[in-house]
């Protein structure tokens, strides 16, 4: 792991008083390396959806920050994720998705069943002090949650039911959403010259939304909108505009929804997971960064019924708007990366009334950064 010195950034509880993180923090390629250890290998991450898995047998490869790991629905059914890493050799085990009664290497032919065992190791005879039946894929946590799969690398980390998920699910069921009945619709991927970080800051406040996004402004009642912070996460409350015949401003509107329909729940999980759910459809937005200057948002849009018609009129309305948004998001990103390579900047201070979910976030990077 690589040792940096972290002494230049001290977070204070008071945002009126606390100084934004130095710039160091976001142009430097160590922290890049920091922060797969100890933050991105210790949180849980979206990596597939149940319904890769419906079937024993499945199985699909992905990786996790240049982990390569394979997942599993073994011949009972149990979900399972393991390291993709032969015993032999370290060649893969699984590539791509499919259907299959065991696990063979692309190497040497080493074979494992679903539930990461060793099944066979041709050729193998006459090897001293090793024993097959010992010799097992490593095992990764692995948990459904709505219609994702999640893993965990830190075999010490707590169920996700005891994190910031598992309040969630609880109060989205309280308040009649079912996540789990929703179906992926669409996906998009975007790739933003920026730290990752710069990307979650930027998503944690509205400050920016009047002059950034004019048309998202005029669709949200921007004096209502806040952000409420909690242990490893916040929920941001956007209420749409109410129509005023009168106001200039709802011309054009998009979304003229009533108060039932605009019912919503917004989540930010530490440290990359967006969360909007709403009662006929969830997104996900997943923040994966690249290297210390490039990020991977991937997007994916969930209805309960895509339907046809007005109903489908309606969902690529919704995509169509969240992808102006992005594009907008991204070329903010784009200029303060910049900005913050120059010699001239270093760090700044917060809005008290804007960006409290921006310092929250700052002030849980260098809590996992700084643990023992």
């Amino acid at each position: 792991m690589p040792k940096l010195n972290l002494s230049d950034f001290h977070p204070t509880s008071d945002i009126a008083s606390a100084a934004t993180m130095p710039s160091r923090w976001y142009t430097d390629p160590l922290f890049f390396e920091l922060e797969r250890e100890k933050i991105f290998w210790k949180t849980w991450q979206p990596v597939g959806r149940l319904d890769m898995v419906q079937r024993a047998g499945d199985f699909f490869s992905c990786e996790l920050l240049g982990e390569p790991l394979v997942v599993t629905r073994t011949k009972d059914m149990q979900l399972k994720a393991f390291y993709n890493v032969c015993r032999h050799r370290g060649a893969q085990v699984a590539r791509g998705k499919g259907n299959r009664k065991s696990l063979q290497c692309m190497y040497h032919g080493w074979t494992y069943g679903l539930d990461g065992r060793l099944l066979n190791a041709p050729e193998f005879e006459g090897v001293k002090q090793w024993d097959k039946d010992a010799v097992c894929l490593p095992e990764v946590r692995c948990e459904a949650w709505g219609p994702w799969i999640f893993v965990n690398l830190d075999p010490l980390a707590p169920p996700m039911s005891e994190t910031a998920y598992g309040k969630i699910l609880v109060e989205a069921k309280a308040k009649g959403f079912d996540i789990a009945r929703m179906s992926l619709v669409e996906r998009r991927d975007y790739e933003i010259a920026c730290n990752w970080k710069v990307y979650v800051d930027n998503y944690l406040e509205g400050y920016h939304l009047p002059t950034a996004h004019p048309d998202l402004f005029r669709e949200l009642d921007y004096d209502q909108y806040r952000v409420d912070t909690f242990d490893t996460y916040s929920s941001q409350y956007a209420p749409i505009r109410e129509v005023d015949e009168n106001d200039p401003r709802h011309r054009d509107r998009r979304y003229v929804r009533t108060s039932e329909e605009s019912q919503a729940l917004y989540y930010w999980i530490f440290p990359n997971v967006m969360l909007n759910i709403y009662m006929d459809n969830v997104s996900i937005n997943i923040v994966l960064p690249l290297d210390h200057a490039r990020t991977l948002t991937i997007f994916e849009w969930y209805f309960e019924q895509p339907g046809t018609g007005a109903g489908w009129e309606s969902m690529q309305q919704i995509i169509a708007f969240s992808d102006q948004i992005q594009q907008e998001d991204i070329e903010i990103c784009h200029v303060v990366q910049k900005g913050l390579q120059s010699r001239s900047y270093d760090r700044g201070r917060f809005s008290v009334a804007r960006e409290n979910g921006v310092h929250h976030f700052q002030t849980l990077v260098h809590q996992f950064l700084t643990r023992e």
